[in-house]
């Protein structure tokens, strides 16, 4: 009808030219389509369904490595927010404040300050984990096994690719979000895993061949 937006059934195959070759053009598209689509619906729009507090991101992931990976300094959380320290008080201090994070005393040294996650903190990034997943899987249940298992390849390949050619800022590599594999590349590339200690000595401390 007349003034009706209609949907095109070509629009993923307009990228893509007749020969088959992608263009630069269509592969850059659908990368910063498929960025943006998982950190509005996964990230931004799944924090706001589970949890009233006014959370960043970058708040909420630094939650999911204290959850996953026991205490932390205000150092190491300012290492993996890449701010001052006391810029990461500050953020601290939020989740402290919402009762997400509680602060104890290092037996160890006095003067040091471990942060862990609460309770509530904890049942939150488990909420969010079991949501993400809810919305997941009837999505992977349109692609076949073999599609998804090439997908995640390629991803990986083009990723580690990307991040060859440049310099990252200095930091904890904290690009999968927390979701943890032995012998990641992008771990043996950059060195700085933030959630090394689950899993123990990356390739490279254990001296060995780049993973594929």
């Amino acid at each position: 009808m007349p003034g009706q937006a209609t949907r095109r059934d070509s629009g993923p195959r307009d990228s893509v030219r007749a020969e088959g070759n992608v263009s630069l053009l269509g592969l850059l598209r659908q990368t910063h389509i498929f960025a943006s689509t998982v950190r509005e619906i996964l990230e931004v729009k799944l924090l706001r369904e589970v949890s009233d507090a006014p959370l960043t991101l970058p708040q909420f992931h630094l939650l999911k490595l204290m959850a996953r990976d026991g205490r932390h300094q205000v150092s190491e959380a300012a290492r993996f927010l890449g701010v001052s320290p006391p810029a990461a008080t500050k953020n601290i201090d939020k989740l402290e404040g919402l009762g997400l994070i509680v602060r104890a005393r290092s037996t160890g040294d006095r003067r040091a300050t471990l942060l862990s996650v609460s309770p509530e903190g904890r049942r939150l990034v488990e909420e969010y984990e079991r949501r993400k997943a809810q919305l997941v899987t009837p999505v992977l249940e349109r692609f076949r096994p073999e599609e998804l298992a090439q997908l995640t390849t390629l991803m990986e390949r083009f990723s580690v690719s990307l991040l060859e050619r440049e310099t990252p800022e200095a930091g904890f590599c904290a690009r999968c979000c927390g979701y943890v594999e032995s012998g990641c590349p992008v771990d043996w590339l950059l060195g700085d895993c933030a959630f090394r200690k689950l899993r123990g000595p990356s390739p490279r401390e254990k001296k060995g061949a780049r993973p594929s």
